[in-house]
Parts: structure tokens; C-alpha cells; sequence
């Protein structure tokens, strides 16, 4: 079976926020939930330069893409195909054919017969349309597959959201209508699936008494809209009042949802989210699958799936059986999905390849075309040839030491070269190595000849710098860098006292004030250090701090610890004391919200709106009861729906009783 699904996602990251799509987050992953073969999307929202490589090189899928010309990150359809089922033999962009091929300056009217879908608006169509052709297709709204058996559509139809865009809906409506049955007028089956913005009847909708109440309008009137007749006038079955117009006096498609529950009350699939209306089935039915008539017993079910979050529509869906009927002739679905030769009663013959790809491919785009899944860049390595494989030893060594390269494979150079050199004892009991080997293949030298005479460099105080050990050899792994270094004194010498290095300092010159203080208390700190290594065992008695003297001759001692009559700069008093619990309740009061006011009919919290109404409370924030609105689509009393209560916030005051108003907004 093949499944064809339908979805206005309203932005085409935007389901990976919810479940069950949270988890893996990827395209592959989606489909295979939906279980569909062929995904129509509508209102992605994206631009190209936004594309990436999970949207288009999702493995197993090919993908065709309709993105706006003008209004960026507006609109947008695309449609994603399993590679393994079907395969499309012609795909186009737009209703009209005005639009080129990408790589072309030909249009699809214009292009060769044989590359045609066909079914084109006439010039008196076009021109029956108040918006010309070029501006219908400049939103991204439509893409149209051919598959040997059928041409599906993939439409987002504009909403009817004020009067300034009646002529492009209506005109939008009138060349889709046209170019529908002149594809039918020719022979071919037709899809129609996407996002119509047009409910049926009065049972696709929740609203429609209120619609008719709020407008004045009769039930005649209401289905005589201009959008809604024409709809009806395409489907099998539509309430039409009054004759049908010119042109269009047949039906040509069968709504097929409609078709498997014909009596089935509240089957929307669209909600208003500002209201949240979803929980109460507060909606209306404005995506379809629909197909040609002579397609009816092609499909064994269809439905919509309003428990899949993701979006303020729910997918619907519609499944094409694996044996059809043509023309008498039972033939298996693949074989009339997919190029001939591809599959034979439903067997495949031949793998799906690069010359099955459309130039509509989303995978022929330039910045994706010859590039692999990321994935694929981990899973398939090309194998390494022996001689790069395998270790070379290092020239000029010797013949009996390849064996020893081979027992240290794995090892650092480094680490390789020092185990090999003979070691000589110290007169602590330490050893250190006596040769190395020199970067110049097959040349050996003393380690007196590397070492070199290079003067002790000067530290800021004036102080020579004592060399590390010949045998040193610096951090040898990432844990030396967490621990502590501790210095080695060498055998026979001594570490000067404080005391002397502050008299080193002195003989030096003096220096006034505090980098003076910072020089004898480094040097301080390496004594001390160096005291600390030689672990004495006597008792040590702590001495004063050393004294400095200042430029006018008096004497200080160096911290400002044991001299209670200097203060360190930024130092507050001893005698001022924060209680840290009243700072915090301070805090907390200063940025605390307002305790909400509590719904009259549940006791619950309630909710803060803002008004964005136009007029004198625009602007205004209000408190309302935060459950979702019901069926009636009204605020109920004593029911689990939304209540009235309704308090301006500027009039709420949370030490009085909650009194709610029904000032409208």
C-alpha cells in the first residue's frame, strides 16, 4: 500500500518541539511515524539560503521544493518521496508553467513536449484572473508531481485574511480550478492534497453559526461565497446554490476523507491557537486529499490524525491499495508510481539511481548537489593501501633494530628514542640519559653537545632564575597539569633566606611602595617553598612580616593583615553587617510577579492576555481563566471549559476579593 500525507506544519522545524517528534528530531524518523510514502508539506517557511543538509539529503527521500520570491520565510510547499516505493517522471513549480526549470530560461509551457505535465491555463483563463500568472506562482505555493498513474498537487492556497488579498485568493482559486480540469480534459488522474484554506460545509467548520450570526448571513449565503462555491463546484457532491457557472458544470474530484465518514461530526483539522480552541475541538476542516472520480475504489483508507501535536493543523492522510484496476486489468501500484523498468508486478528490477533525478530535485540544488549525508562520511571508509598502512623505519637506522620498531608500535617517537638510550647514574641515585639520537639520520651525539650556554634570563626583580634539571622533561601527560609542582633543591646547595634576597633587593636599588611589597613577598614565597621541600624536623617559629620603606622614610610591614590601621582598597568596615535573609526577602519582593487572581467557576489561576485589539484598550493587559475554550466556542458557567471571568490587571489588587467584569477587549 502507499500512503499519501498531507500537513501544514506552520514552519518546518516547528514539530520537533513537541512529541513524539522531540526524539530523534530528524525528517527519516518523522516519515516513518507517519508511516506515508509521499509527504506534502505547506507553510514551511524558509528560505533557500536556510536549507540544510537534514531538510534535503535525508537518505532514503527525494524532495521538491516551491519557495517564495519575494516574501522571505513566508508560505512554501515541498514534497518528500520515498525512494524505495515511488518515483516521479516530471516535476513542476507553480499552477501556471510561467515559471522556468531551475538552470533554465525556459518555462515548463515553453519546454520540450515530451518534458510538459501539460494542462496549462489558456490565455483567456489567465486572463479571466484579476493577478497575472507571474505573481500567482511568486509565493511559493504549489508543486506538481507526475507519476505515470497520476499528477498530485501539492497546494498552500491563501487564507482569507482581509479584503486587500481577495483578488489574489480568488484568483489563486480560479487558475488552480482551470489548470485541474484541463489535466482531467486530457486524460490524466489528478491528486489534489494540501492546505485549502476553504471549510466545505457547515459541518467542516465549528464557527459556522457564528460566522452567519456575526456577518448577517443565510445558510445560501454563506455557502455562496465566492471561494467556498468555487470549491464546491470541483467536488463531487457539493452544495451549490443557484446554477453552476460557466465552465465549470461537472464535478471532477471526489473528496476522498469525506467519502470513508460521510455523517462524521467535528473532523477538523485545523484549530486557532491564540485560544487555544485544540483541546476542545474548536476548529474547522481546511486540508484535504482529494482525487479525480475515476480514482474512487483506488483507495482502502483515509482519515486525519488530530492526536499528532506539531503544529496548529493535523496531518491527514489517504492509502492507495497495492492491486488497482486499469482498464480491466489488475495491476500492482509500483508499477504505476514509478519510471518503466523500475518495477514488474510489484518486484523491482533496478535501483533507484542519479539519472532518476528530476532537475526539481531538492539534491540538485548547487549547494548540496555531489554531497553525501553526513552519515555516509563515518559509515563507508576506503581501504588504506599496504604502504600506507604499515610503519617505515627510520632512515639510517640500523639492521637489528627493526625489531625493536616493531615492539614499540603505538609509542611516541619520543618515548621510543628513550627507551633505547643507555642511562648513566647521578650522584643522588638518579640516572639520566647519556646520548641522543640526533634528528640527522644515523648520527649520534653527546648530550654535553646539545646543551648550549645561553645566559639565565633576568626575572622583573632582578633575580636570577634558577635552570631546570638536564634531566627535566617538562608535563609528560595531562594529569601533570592538574597537580601541584613542587621544586627540587639540588644536592649541595642551599636556598637563600628571605632575608637575604631582601637584601639581593636592597643592594639593587630601592623600590618605593607596592611593587616592592609584590617583589619581597615572591621572593618570599620561593624561599619558603624551598624551605618546605628540605621538610625540617625541628620546630619553625613564624617570623615577622619584613619591613619596606616608604619613599618618605617611614617603615611598614608589607600585609595589610597585621596592620589594623590600614584598610586594602574597596575594604568595608568590620563593623558593618548584612543580614542575608533580609537582603534576600528584599530581592525577592522587588522582582516577585503578582499572586494571579483565581476564575470564578474553577478557583483556578488565571491567565494575563494582552489586547491587541484596536481601540481605546489596545495595549492593555486583562486576566481571563486559563482553560481552553469548548465546543460552543463561547465562554461556559460551571463546565470544564473556559469561564468569563475577565479582570483588567490594572484594576486587580491581590488583598481584595476577586470580582470579575465582562468589559469586552
Amino acid at each position: 500500500m502507499v500512503r499519501i500525507t498531507t500537513w501544514n506544519v506552520n514552519g518546518i522545524r516547528n514539530p520537533f518541539g513537541y512529541q513524539p517528534w522531540r526524539d530523534k528530531r530528524t525528517f527519516a524518523a518523522m516519515f516513518d511515524i507517519l508511516e506515508a510514502d509521499i509527504v506534502v508539506f505547506q507553510e514551511t517557511k524558509i528560505q533557500r539560503k536556510d536549507l540544510v543538509d537534514d531538510m534535503v539529503l535525508v537518505p532514503g527521500w527525494d524532495c521538491y521544493w516551491s519557495l517564495p520570491k519575494h516574501k522571505k520565510g513566508y508560505a512554501g510547499v515541498v514534497i518528500y518521496t520515498r525512494q524505495s516505493v515511488c518515483a516521479p517522471i516530471r516535476a513542476e513549480e507553480g499552477i501556471t508553467g510561467t515559471l522556468c526549470p531551475p538552470g533554465s530560461t525556459t518555462s515548463f509551457s515553453d519546454g520540450p513536449q515530451d518534458q510538459q505535465i501539460g494542462g496549462y491555463p489558456s490565455h483567456a483563463q489567465l486572463e479571466a484572473s484579476l493577478v497575472d500568472a507571474t505573481t500567482l506562482d511568486s509565493e511559493g505555493r504549489c508543486v506538481i508531481l507526475e507519476f505515470p498513474a497520476f499528477v498530485l498537487f501539492g497546494v498552500y492556497s491563501p487564507a482569507n485574511r482581509d479584503e486587500t488579498r481577495d483578488d489574489f485568493r480568488l484568483g489563486f482559486l480560479d487558475v488552480l480550478d482551470a489548470r485541474i480540469r484541463n489535466l482531467v480534459a486530457m486524460g490524466k488522474r489528478v491528486i489534489l492534497t494540501g492546505d485549502l484554506n476553504i471549510s466545505r460545509e457547515e459541518l467542516d467548520t465549528a464557527n459556522a453559526e457564528a460566522a452567519m450570526r456575526k456577518n448577517g448571513y443565510t445558510a445560501e449565503e454563506y455557502m455562496s461565497a465566492p471561494a467556498r462555491r468555487m470549491f464546491n463546484q470541483l467536488l463531487d457532491g457539493g452544495k451549490i446554490v443557484g446554477e453552476r457557472d460557466q465552465g465549470r458544470e461537472k464535478p471532477i474530484l471526489w473528496d476522498i476523507c469525506r467519502g470513508f465518514h460521510p455523517t462524521r461530526k467535528g473532523m477538523f483539522t485545523c484549530w486557532e491557537q491564540k485560544v487555544n480552541a485544540r483541546p476542545g475541538n474548536y476548529g474547522a476542516r481546511i486540508d484535504y486529499v482529494l482525487s479525480s472520480l475515476d480514482m474512487k475504489a483506488w483507495f482502502s483508507d483515509s482519515n486525519i490524525q488530530e492526536g499528532l501535536m506539531g503544529s496548529d493543523h493535523c496531518p491527514v492522510y489517504a492509502v492507495i491499495k497495492d492491486q488497482l484496476d486499469i482498464n480491466g486489468e489488475m495491476m500492482h501500484t509500483l508499477d504505476l508510481i514509478n519510471p518503466q523498468g523500475m518495477f514488474m508486478h510489484g518486484v523491482r528490477q533496478r535501483e533507484y539511481s542519479t539519472k532518476d533525478m528530476l532537475p526539481m530535485s531538492g539534491k540538485l540544488i548547487p549547494e548540496f548537489d555531489g554531497r553525501r549525508n553526513i552519515k555516509d562520511m563515518f559509515t563507508r571508509k576506503p581501504p588504506l593501501a599496504k604502504s600506507q598502512s604499515t610503519a617505515t623505519p627510520l632512515a639510517g637506522a640500523e639492521e637489528g633494530e627493526d625489531a625493536k620498531i616493531d615492539e614499540n608500535v603505538g609509542l611516541s617517537r619520543d618515548q621510543i628514542l628513550q627507551a633505547d638510550l643507555p642511562t648513566a647514574p647521578l650522584a643522588n641515585g638518579q640516572t639520566t640519559a647519556t646520548e641522543t639520537i640526533s634528528p640527522v639520520a644515523g648520527k649520534k651525539r653527546s648530550s654535553a653537545a646539545t646543551s648550549t650556554n645561553r645566559p639565565l634570563k633576568r626575572s622583573r626583580s632582578g633575580v636570577a632564575v634558577q635552570a631546570a634539571p638536564a634531566n627535566s622533561k617538562g608535563q609528560q601527560s595531562l594529569k601533570g597539569f592538574f597537580t601541584k609542582p613542587t621544586a627540587t633543591a639540588q644536592v649541595g646547595s642551599a636556598a637563600p633566606s628571605a632575608t637575604q634576597e631582601i637584601e639581593v633587593q636592597s643592594g639593587a636599588g630601592p623600590k618605593p611602595g607596592l611593587e616592592a611589597a609584590m617583589v619581597i613577598h615572591s621572593n618570599e614565597t620561593e624561599s619558603l617553598t624551598s624551605q618546605d621541600d628540605r621538610k625540617p624536623t625541628g620546630p619553625t617559629t613564624p617570623t615577622s612580616p619584613p619591613a619596606t620603606q616608604d619613599p618618605d622614610g617611614s617603615t611598614d610591614t608589607l600585609s595589610a593583615q597585621t596592620s589594623p590601621s590600614k584598610k586594602g582598597v574597596g575594604m568595608e568596615d568590620s563593623d558593618t553587617v548584612h543580614d542575608p535573609i533580609q537582603s534576600k526577602e528584599c530581592w525577592s519582593k522587588l522582582f516577585t510577579k503578582p499572586a494571579a487572581p483565581r476564575c470564578e467557576s474553577h478557583d483556578e489561576p488565571c491567565k494575563t492576555m494582552l489586547t491587541k485589539k484596536s481601540g481605546m484598550n489596545c495595549g492593555r493587559s486583562f486576566w481571563m481563566c486559563a482553560r481552553p475554550l469548548g465546543p460552543s466556542g463561547t465562554k461556559e458557567k460551571n463546565t470544564q471549559w473556559r469561564c468569563p471571568t475577565f479582570i483588567w490587571c490594572s484594576d486587580w489588587n491581590p488583598n481584595l476579593p476577586t470580582t470579575s467584569t465582562t468589559t469586552t477587549t
